[in-house]
């Protein structure tokens, strides 16, 4: 301890001061000495810190006004939204609505703009008011992030969400109409020409009920690719399609990237094609679904399905959606498969796309596919024979370059930019580092507990980041205070930059289950810090057509129709007073004409269960029928000035 002191008090010396994080105080060199509590040396014995945990803290601590070197998209799990985590402080920063009401921002709370998301985000006739996000996808070009979109997938209720980075927020929600559940969404092709979606549960396709027990001949599983029209910032169904697969149940995909471009990757299980029954004396799913040693990864030509789909008979359109039905898919070469270890949970390509890295939950290996051997064996067409659908089989061991024992229950791998990559290990609870060539286990780090999937800096890109690494833990068990039964998620940070890594931090995630993170270079991000016009609709990302403006406020009666043109500025509405009668439909169009970059204001209306955020430049329309006769005050719902209370107004409603 005495000769890391002697060494940090010399670089105080020499940087003048350093804040030290956890610790809240300010260290200033100086001769003299420092009352008791002060003094770090004394702090740190107080506290039983090692020298590790200080060197921790100063790697994750950033003082007040010093920004994160990196950005974390998280999945918010069961919430339906996405976090925004700062590396390597671990602050959050942010949450995105996406598939759920969120009041603090207005979503789904009132706005116009919103119940048209709502409503894409139906499914069979019923709101939704739940989601179980697992895997965001930010949009690449050329492999890398651009950091201009970011794509989320409900694995529940299989919908994919579209959110701008502009100003963090969701444009579009578009929902299959052809799955039952998407667990392997969303994943994105090279300059995101598609979001990918994979189904996992099989359902039915062409009709819509089949028993269980024609489950061979009815159920299905399908690969969605949605067109992206990055111009728009939206996905376009029409030009979208979708492939017809076996009912294997699909896990987690990945795209080509270099020699393996055009090219996307699809784990599955329950090859058995098990139906369960528990109840009737079957055996159980776990059991059914785990009884052979292999699985089989799908290679799935995703480019030249493309060209295919826009060919006149090549495909059959199923509730709204066109499929290329898996004939097609056989006879035009779109669709391969290779044995892999049991129950996969990751398809992970390298950065240079010449090799894909499989891990089976039920195998201690990685496995470590060639794509020259593959595609070498797909275009000799070398095959050890077909599927009971005729989908061809790859040779096993003529396509790999090899396999590596790392621990109990691999899932998902990750790179850096060393020539490293990273595996989580679920049943032993740690992160394997190893090398891939030649393949060589490094080294292991404890993680508490269970983890799932891990995310480095820029990990599944062309130019890995390296630096950090974040291990997503289901449970945390003893890491924090207890509060109840029901356990905190955890995501821990660890520095992979040096030779060894280093566990910094450990993040309670109070929401559950959070799955999958991207992190990016917060430099790519080039976000609003204020709306760029008043008037400014974030739905169309362009000034709005029929917006309240200032010097123009006004209440006009159309029939049984009262439009409001309503601006807000610290610290008024305008106008204040809205009188309308029972019955009436109103429609409030409300601009936040501020263009200071902390101005934003709220609007929340007593017992109508309406709340909008309005940010500076923001316009926004809210319509509902006053049904309640009475007397109802609207006021800011934040706090915007010294006269927040002041910020009010009354809705009127007169009886019939």
């Amino acid at each position: 301890m005495m000769n890391f002191m002697a060494n940090f008090k010399r670089n105080v010396a020499i940087a003048g001061a350093v804040l030290l994080a956890g610790l809240g105080l300010s260290i200033v060199a100086q001769s003299c000495a420092r009352p008791r509590g002060t003094d770090i040396g004394s702090i740190a014995r107080e506290r039983g810190l090692t020298d590790q945990d200080i060197v921790a803290a100063v790697k994750t601590y950033q003082p007040t006004g010093k920004y994160d070197e990196y950005l974390m998209f998280a999945s918010g799990g069961h919430s339906g939204q996405v976090l925004v985590i700062g590396i390597p402080s671990m602050r959050l920063l942010k949450v995105i609505a996406a598939f759920t009401p969120e009041p603090w921002q207005g979503y789904a709370t009132g706005a116009d703009e919103h119940k048209r998301l709502m409503q894409q985000a139906r499914m069979a006739g019923h709101d939704i008011t739940w989601g179980d996000n697992h895997h965001p996808a930010l949009s690449e070009t050329d492999g890398e992030y651009d950091g201009q979109f970011l794509f989320i997938n409900d694995k529940a209720n299989p919908r994919i969400a579209v959110i701008d980075l502009r100003d963090f927020e969701t444009k579009q929600i578009v929902t299959s109409p052809i799955m039952g559940t998407n667990h392997g969404g969303a994943f994105v092709t090279p300059n995101t020409e598609y979001v990918i979606e994979p189904s996992q549960y099989s359902v039915p396709l062409w009709k819509d009920y089949a028993d269980l027990d024609s489950y061979e001949e009815d159920y299905r599983g399908v690969v969605t690719f949605w067109k992206f029209d990055r111009q728009r910032g939206r996905i376009d169904p029409a030009q979208s399609f979708a492939i017809e697969l076996p009912p294997y149940w699909h896990d987690l995909s990945d795209a080509g990237k270099g020699p393996s471009f055009g090219w996307a990757f699809l784990n599955s299980f329950n090859t058995e094609m098990a139906t369960g029954g528990i109840e009737a004396g079957n055996p159980p799913f776990e059991a059914g679904a785990s009884r052979n040693d292999m699985d089989y990864l799908h290679i799935i030509n995703w480019q030249r399905a493309a060209e295919v789909a826009a060919q006149p008979g090549k495909t059959r359109t199923v509730k709204g959606q066109r499929v290329i039905p898996m004939d097609v898919a056989i006879a035009e070469g779109l669709v391969y498969l290779v044995p892999e270890p049991k129950s996969p949970h990751g398809a992970d390509v390298t950065p240079d796309g010449s090799r894909i890295v499989v891990s089976g939950k039920l195998d201690p290996h990685v496995t470590v596919y060639s794509w020259n051997k593959i595609k070498q064996a797909i275009d000799q067409k070398q095959f050890a024979g077909t599927d009971k659908y005729g989908i061809p089989i790859l040779d096993f061991a003529s396509v790999i370059d090899g396999q590596l024992e790392l621990g109990l229950g691999p899932l998902h791998t990750q790179f850096d930019d060393k020539g490293f990559a990273y595996t989580s290990l679920f049943l032993e609870t740690k992160v394997a580092k190893w090398r891939l060539q030649p393949l060589e286990l490094v080294e292991k780090i404890d993680v508490h507990y269970n983890v799932g999937h891990i995310a480095a800096a820029e990990g599944d890109t062309r130019s890995p980041d390296g630096k950090y690494l974040v291990s997503l833990n289901k449970w945390s068990i003893d890491r924090f205070n207890n509060v109840g039964p029901l356990l905190p998620q955890n995501f821990q940070l660890i520095d992979i930059g040096g030779e060894r890594m280093q566990l910094l931090y450990d993040m309670p995630i109070g929401i559950g289950e959070p799955h999958y993170a991207q992190i990016i270079k917060a430099d790519k991000l080039k976000p609003f810090e204020v709306y760029p016009e008043i008037g400014w609709d974030p739905g169309a990302m362009a000034v709005g057509r029929d917006v309240a403006v200032a010097g123009r406020e006004r209440i006009e009666r159309r029939g049984n129709e009262v439009h409001v043109y309503m601006t807000a500025i610290r610290s008024h509405f305008n106008p204040e007073r809205i009188k309308v009668r029972q019955g009436d439909r109103v429609v409030i169009h409300i601009t936040n004409i501020e263009r200071a970059r902390d101005a934003t204001h709220g609007f929340g209306i007593a017992q109508y269960n309406i709340n909008l955020s309005l940010e500076p430049g923001e316009s926004q329309t809210v319509s509902f029928v006053a049904d309640k006769a009475g007397v109802f005050p609207f006021y800011c719902t934040e706090f915007c000035s010294a006269l927040h209370l002041e910020m009010t107004g009354y809705l009127l409603v007169e009886p019939r």
